[in-house]
C-alpha cells in the first residue's frame, strides 16, 4: 500500500518516458565516472610499489613517470566527464520534475473545477489550495532530488560491487554484509514514518485552510477586534503542525546513526581483512587501496538515503493526497446523447424534487412550474424556501432527486453542461470578483467582446458614472474580490460582466440588494432593454425590484404556494401582500 503512490506517479509520468530514460543513463553515467578516481587512486599506488611490475606497465607503459602521467590525465578526463553529466542529470531531473509538477498542477486543477458545487460546499478552500500548491511542490522536491538519490545509490552498489568481486569475492561479501540491514531499516523507518508524515500534510492543509479564511475575513477580525483571538489559534494550529513535523524527524533522524554503525561495520570488514591479506602476500597493495576508497564511497552514499526516505514520505503523503482528490467522483457530467443545442424556448419544472445530502427534508416539494421564454418571472418567499435552489437545478450545480427540467422541449440533462451553462448568465448574491481591472472583470463575460460593447454593458448596469470617477477609469485594479470597491459598485460590476455575455436566459438572484434606491430605479428601467428576447429569473427580497415583473411566484417550504401579477397578488390579500406591506409600511387590510 505504501508503495501505490509511487507506481502510479511512474505510470501517470509514462509520456515523459524518454527524457526520464535519458536522465536516468547521465546519472547512472555520472555515478561510473564517480567512482573511478578511487580506482586510478588504487593504481596509482600500485604504480608505486611495484614500479616496472605494475598494473599500467602490463599494457605497455614501463616507465613509472609515464605511468603516472597517463593517469594524471585519465583522472582530468574522468573528472570533467563526471562533471558534465552531473550537469546534464541535473537539468534532466529537474525540467522534467518541473514539467511533472506542471502537470499534476494542471490535471488536479481542471479535474477540481469540473468537480460538483456539492464538493466545495463542504470542502475548506485553504485545504484544496494547500493540496494544489503545498502538496505538488513536495512532490516535485521528490522527484527532483529524491528519485536521483536512489538511483545514484543503486548504481554505485552495482558498480562497486562488481569492482569487489574481481578483486576479493571474500571481502566482497563480507563488506555487502550491511547493505541488507540499511535496505531493512530503511524499509522500517519509512514504516514508521508513514503515519507521522500523513498527519503531517493533513495538518498544513488545515493550518493554510485557516490562514487563507483570516485573511478573506480581515474586515470582519478587526471590526470584531479578535485579532489576538485568532492570532492565537493560528498560532495553536501552527504548533500542532511543527509537534507533528518533530515527531516525523524523530523518526528520520533515528535512522542516521542506525545506517552509520552499519556502514563502520562494512568499512571494517575490509580495512582490517583487505590488510591482513595485502600482508600475507594474497592482495597487492594497489587493489587493498581500491577497496578502501571504494569501501567508503559505496557506504557513504547510503547516509543520504535518511533524507531521501524522509524526501521519499513527505513526497509520497503528499502524492496520496493529490490522488485522492483526483480519485474524487463526479457525478454531474455529459450525459452519452448530450448535444451543445441552442436554448430554445420556455422553461418547465415537472414534478421537480430535490433535498440537499446533509439535509433531512426537501427543498422542493413536487415543483411544477412553466416559464414561457422571454418572459421575466421572479420568486420571493423566506430563507430557506428554495429560491436560490431553483437556480442551481437549472444550472444543472445539483441534480433533482426526480422529476425533470425542461428548457423548450429539451431535458437540460441532453443539453452538453458547457453549452448550458455558456447560455445563461447568473448574477448571483455571493459576488466575485478577480484582482484585475475593471474593464476586465466586466470582459470576462465574454472574452472576444469589443470595447464598445463592454462599456455598452456598463452603462445598461449603471456603472459608468461610477467608473470614471475612478482614479483610472476601466484600467483601475479593483483589488482580490473587488476590494476597493462598494458593495453596491461590486454587484453592478456582476451585472456588466453577465449582460456583456448575452446570454438566452439572465438569472439576476439578489442582484440589486446592495445597491441604493437611486441607483435600483435606474437599473430597473434598464431591465427593460436588458430583458428584451430574452428569458430573466429574478430572485429578491427587495419586493420593489420586481414589481414589473410578468409573474411573481411566492414559494414557501419548497411549494409554489401564490403565483401572479404584482397587481394580482396584493389583491389576493395572501403572503405577498403582507410582505409588501413590511416593506413599504402600508396597512395589511
Amino acid at each position: 500500500m505504501a508503495t501505490a503512490p509511487l507506481f502510479r506517479i511512474l505510470s501517470y509520468g509514462k509520456k515523459y518516458k524518454r527524457r526520464a530514460f535519458l536522465a536516468s543513463a547521465c546519472s547512472v553515467i555520472n555515478k561510473l565516472f564517480d567512482i573511478a578516481p578511487e580506482i586510478l587512486i588504487g593504481i596509482a599506488l600500485d604504480v608505486v610499489v611495484r614500479r616496472d611490475d605494475s598494473f599500467v606497465a602490463s599494457v605497455g607503459i614501463v616507465d613509472p613517470k609515464q605511468q603516472l602521467m597517463v593517469l594524471g590525465l585519465l583522472t582530468f578526463l574522468i573528472w570533467a566527464f563526471e562533471s558534465l553529466f552531473e550537469y546534464l542529470y541535473l537539468i534532466l531531473w529537474r525540467n522534467l520534475a518541473q514539467d511533472v509538477q506542471h502537470q499534476f498542477r494542471n490535471d488536479a486543477y481542471q479535474h477540481v473545477q469540473n468537480m460538483d458545487v456539492a464538493y466545495f460546499e463542504n470542502q475548506p478552500s485553504g485545504r484544496l489550495t494547500a493540496i494544489l500548491n503545498d502538496d505538488i511542490n513536495q512532490l516535485e522536491r521528490f522527484l527532483n532530488v529524491g528519485a536521483n538519490d536512489i538511483l545514484q545509490v543503486t548504481t554505485a552498489v552495482l558498480g562497486v560491487g562488481a569492482v569487489f568481486f574481481v578483486l576479493s569475492p571474500k571481502i566482497a561479501v563480507l563488506a555487502f554484509l550491511p547493505i541488507p540491514i540499511i535496505v531493512i531499516g530503511a524499509f522500517y523507518f519509512q514504516k514508521k514514518a508513514e503515519p507521522k508524515y500523513a498527519k503531517v500534510r493533513e495538518l498544513a492543509g488545515r493550518l493554510a485552510g485557516a490562514i487563507t479564511n483570516n485573511i478573506a475575513g480581515v474586515a470582519t477580525i478587526k471590526s470584531f477586534t479578535r485579532e489576538g483571538d485568532e492570532a492565537e489559534r493560528i498560532s495553536a494550529l501552527s504548533q500542532k503542525y511543527s509537534i507533528a513535523n518533530t515527531e516525523a524527524i524523530k523518526i528520520s533522524s533515528a535512522f542516521i546513526p542506525v545506517i552509520r554503525m552499519a556502514i563502520l561495520s562494512g568499512f571494517l570488514f575490509t580495512f582490517i581483512l583487505g590488510g591482513l591479506d595485502t600482508l600475507n602476500g594474497k592482495l597487492e597493495v594497489g587493489a587493498y587501496g581500491v577497496l578502501v576508497f571504494l569501501t567508503q564511497r559505496l557506504l557513504w552514499p547510503f547516509t543520504s538515503l535518511a533524507v531521501t526516505m524522509d524526501l521519499y514520505e513527505r513526497g509520497m503523503a503528499s502524492a496520496r493526497r493529490i490522488f485522492n482528490l483526483l480519485d474524487e467522483p463526479i457525478d454531474i457530467v455529459d450525459q452519452a446523447n448530450a448535444q451543445p443545442m441552442e436554448l430554445k424556448g420556455g422553461i418547465a419544472f415537472h414534478e421537480v424534487n430535490f433535498k440537499y445530502a446533509s439535509s433531512p427534508h426537501n427543498i422542493l416539494s413536487d415543483l411544477n412550474l412553466d416559464i414561457p421564454a422571454n418572459t421575466t418571472h421572479a420568486f420571493v418567499g423566506q430563507t430557506g424556501s428554495g429560491k436560490s435552489t431553483l437556480v442551481k437545478l437549472l444550472l444543472r450545480f445539483y441534480e433533482p432527486q426526480s422529476g425533470e427540467i425542461r428548457i423548450g422541449q429539451q431535458p437540460i440533462s441532453t443539453i452538453t453542461l458547457n453549452a448550458l451553462r455558456a447560455q445563461i448568465g447568473l448574477v448571483s448574491q455571493d459576488i466575485y470578483l478577480f484582482n484585475d481591472s475593471v474593464y476586465s472583470n466586466i470582459l470576462f463575460g465574454q472574452p472576444n467582446a469589443t470595447e464598445a460593447d463592454v462599456k455598452s454593458a456598463a452603462r445598461l448596469a449603471e456603472c459608468e458614472e461610477f467608473i470614471e470617477q475612478l482614479a483610472d477609469g476601466y484600467d483601475t485594479k479593483i483589488g482580490e474580490g473587488g476590494v476597493r470597491l462598494s458593495g453596491g459598485q461590486k454587484q453592478r460590476l456582476s451585472l456588466a460582466r453577465a449582460i456583456l455575455k448575452n446570454p438566452k436566459i439572465l438569472i439576476l438572484d439578489e442582484a440589486t440588494s446592495a445597491v441604493d434606491n437611486e441607483t435600483e430605479a435606474a437599473i430597473q428601467k434598464s431591465l427593460a432593454n436588458i430583458a428584451k428576447d430574452r428569458t430573466v429569473i429574478m430572485i429578491a427580497h427587495r419586493l420593489s425590484t420586481i414589481v414589473a415583473a410578468d409573474q411573481i411566484h411566492v414559494l414557501e417550504a419548497g411549494r409554489i404556494v401564490e403565483s401572479g401579477t404584482h397587481a394580482e397578488l396584493i389583491e389576493q390579500d395572501g403572503i405577498y401582500k403582507k410582505l409588501w406591506a413590511v416593506q413599504t409600511g402600508l396597512p395589511t387590510s
